[in-house]
């Protein structure tokens, strides 16, 4: 396509110096031939931006030169006007704040297997995050009013509802890759059922409708061509229910990683894997206990479910196939991306694209006017989900076209599953409230009513709530 022919943006990219999205993002630009523009890297270390623009400014004119141009901007005013679309992905606070989050429960027989979203550790970052978005809503309010946001932070519903709340006409959207991850196991499922060969069903043909929260979302309609896949569903999950799928490849690169002695980049592979895959038997267990199809990882799952089903200790969690995945790996994950980026800074070591199949391109193409898209996505409740409260945050399948975002309708829960999941819902907008209201003592109640903390004795749950605000929130 010849370059007059491109759709010009300009896109305020808020957390700049991100190491995870803005990476993925820089890589998934190398294969956009229909769009091009600036884009503006803005972080509370400008340092880091920094460093990303070099690295995405080198990787762009070498693969896809001409259409990208990576600015570090300390000026959040500068980075937003003018803009088309704004990306947030923040670190809510530094990780020595996320270790409190997993691991201070844990003194009270509390585990989390993530402990960003759900569970005492979800909220308690959710008391630093409130505060953080509510700041960038004045912001997009006052240089950027027009733009679309598009949110990738954890608490994804908290952070999108917050948007919302501080800036009520804000156009934003909250986007989570886990439903892709289980229309990737359909897909599976299908092909060990024999409905087509190893490999060759893509995940974007797996049509589902998505209904529920942020990762505690479900597949009540799942069909691949004109097969309905849930009847094979129903044998995998009889199949593997109890010993539960890795899946070829996860299985392979283990093993290869741990028992050949491979390079330490290998071994960190391996052990990534071991900590952030699953045997998906918790998701099968949840399709055993309500007829829906759980989309998202074991992981998050679990931390919506009763503290007992899953979560009641590590030998609980290691019988369902999962893993607790320690604050100290992401420590030491950080020192390691922080030495990668100073190596693709310095050029002594390059970075060579892959295409993430992340859809954050393919939503902004379609809002600047670039073809449609249909894809799972957090917006306010507006009868997309008419058994869940108004306004709260769902998320459901929606439709992406100029200048709009359309929600579908999702349908509705079954009602013992709803009562689950609007018992989150209530949790999430009961510690918004308190946050806006600067209610500390609304904020403990939601807290002591969690799933977890509430089988605690009250003056247990409060010393924690106290040791984790003490340690994590700013006076």
């Amino acid at each position: 396509m010849d370059r007059a022919e491109l759709t010009t943006i300009k896109l305020c990219y808020i957390g700049g110096g991100s190491r995870n999205w803005a990476w993925v993002l820089m890589q998934d630009l190398v294969f956009e031939q229909e769009i091009s523009g600036s884009i503006e890297l803005y972080d509370t270390k400008p340092e880091d931006a920094q460093t990303n623009a070099i690295i995405g400014n080198a990787l762009l004119s070498q693969h896809n030169p001409g259409h990208w141009t990576f600015h570090a901007n300390p000026s959040l005013e500068e980075a937003l006007t003018g803009s088309d679309v704004v990306f947030v992905s923040i670190l809510p606070g530094d990780f020595a704040e996320m270790a409190v989050d997993v691991h201070a429960p844990e003194a009270y027989g509390i585990y989390q297997s993530v402990g960003d979203t759900a569970g005492p550790g979800g909220l308690i970052r959710a008391l630093r995050t409130i505060p953080q978005f509510r700041t960038i809503a004045q912001a997009v309010k006052k240089y950027a009013p027009e733009a679309w946001v598009i949110n990738y932070t954890n608490p994804m519903t908290i952070c999108t509802r917050t948007l919302y709340k501080e800036f009520p006409r804000i156009k934003a959207a909250g986007c989570c890759h886990e439903v892709f991850n289980t229309q990737k196991l359909l897909a599976a499922v299908l092909e060990l059922s024999g409905c087509a060969p190893t490999g060759s069903i893509k995940r974007e043909e797996i049509h589902t409708r998505v209904l529920g929260i942020n990762h505690f979302t479900w597949i009540d309609k799942a069909s691949w061509k004109n097969i309905d896949i849930f009847p094979y569903y129903t044998h995998f999950v009889d199949r593997y229910g109890e010993t539960g799928f890795r899946g070829a490849e996860a299985a392979t690169t283990f093993a290869a990683g741990s028992a050949s002695g491979e390079d330490a980049a290998s071994h960190e592979e391996a052990v990534r894997r071991t900590l952030f895959s699953s045997a998906e038997r918790v998701k099968m267990d949840l399709f055993r206990r309500y007829g829906l199809i759980a989309a998202a990882g074991d992981r998050h799952l679990a931390e919506f479910c009763p503290h007992s089903w899953y979560l009641a200790d590590p030998e609980r969690v290691e019988t369902w196939g999962f893993a607790l995945t320690p604050v100290s790996w992401r420590m030491a994950n950080r020192d390691t991306l922080i030495a990668q980026a100073k190596a693709y800074r310095e050029c002594t070591k390059t970075m060579t694209p892959v295409s993430s199949g992340e859809e954050g391109i393919k939503m902004v193409k379609a809002l600047m006017g670039q073809g449609s898209l249909i894809s799972n996505v957090n917006l306010p409740n507006q009868g997309q989900m008419p058994d869940m409260p108004r306004d709260a945050v769902v998320e459901t399948n929606a439709a992406f076209s100029r200048d709009t975002i359309q929600p579908l309708v999702g349908g509705e829960l079954p009602i013992d599953l709803r009562s689950l999941v609007m018992h989150h819902v209530l949790a999430q907008e009961g510690i918004i409230e308190a946050v806006f209201e600067q209610d500390h003592e609304k904020a403990f109640r939601v807290f002591s009513q969690d799933l977890a903390v509430q089988t605690l004795p009250l003056k247990d749950a409060r010393a924690l709530f106290d040791q984790m605000c003490a340690k994590t929130l700013k006076p």
